[in-house]
């Protein structure tokens, strides 16, 4: 993938409706070097309408598969996601931002979509992400399963600390 495309030249485009559609593919992800998704394929259409006053709307749509560690045995997984995000841009004297509105030099006139776009995908992913069931790496599991046994004390033949002793009598 050609980096440079993901920078637009907002002074180089036309009044109206302006069309860009992007692949992401791994090197993208390789590229941006962020720790939440380091693997994917998606599909990213980007329309910016602008007006006449200079001013402009930028509608994201992305579609894809990306690959998260799994909460539960942290092997990778596919994660499908599905998002539509808009900005706001406008020429002023520095680059900054303020929410969903982007303000860009105007002696540049380029517009970097390249961390929007990843941050549009991460905030795409659900907040609990595992493998569907029976899908996890089994060892894993089973060392999850025998860790969590032994900190509750189940099937370990040990004995319960004396002082949960007497608060469990305080119960009955």
């Amino acid at each position: 993938m050609d980096f440079e495309t993901l920078k637009i030249d907002l002074k180089g485009l036309n009044i109206g409706l302006n069309s860009f559609e992007f692949t992401l593919d791994n090197a993208y992800f390789k590229e941006v070097k962020a720790s939440e998704v380091s693997e994917g394929s998606v599909r990213v259409s980007l329309d910016i309408v602008r007006t006449k006053d200079d001013f402009f709307t930028l509608d994201f749509r992305e579609k894809g598969t990306v690959i998260v560690p799994c909460d539960l045995c942290l092997d990778p997984m596919e994660q499908p996601i599905e998002t539509e995000q808009h900005l706001e841009a406008k020429f002023g004297n520095v680059n900054s931002e303020d929410g969903d509105r982007v303000i860009v030099a105007e002696n540049e006139g380029i517009l970097d979509v390249t961390w929007y776009i990843y941050e549009f995908m991460v905030l795409a992913i659900p907040i609990k992400h595992v493998h569907a069931p029976g899908k996890c790496n089994p060892a894993m599991i089973r060392t999850l399963n025998e860790h969590s046994a032994a900190r509750s004390g189940e099937g370990t033949g040990t004995t319960i600390d004396p002082r949960w002793e007497a608060l469990l009598k305080l119960k009955e």
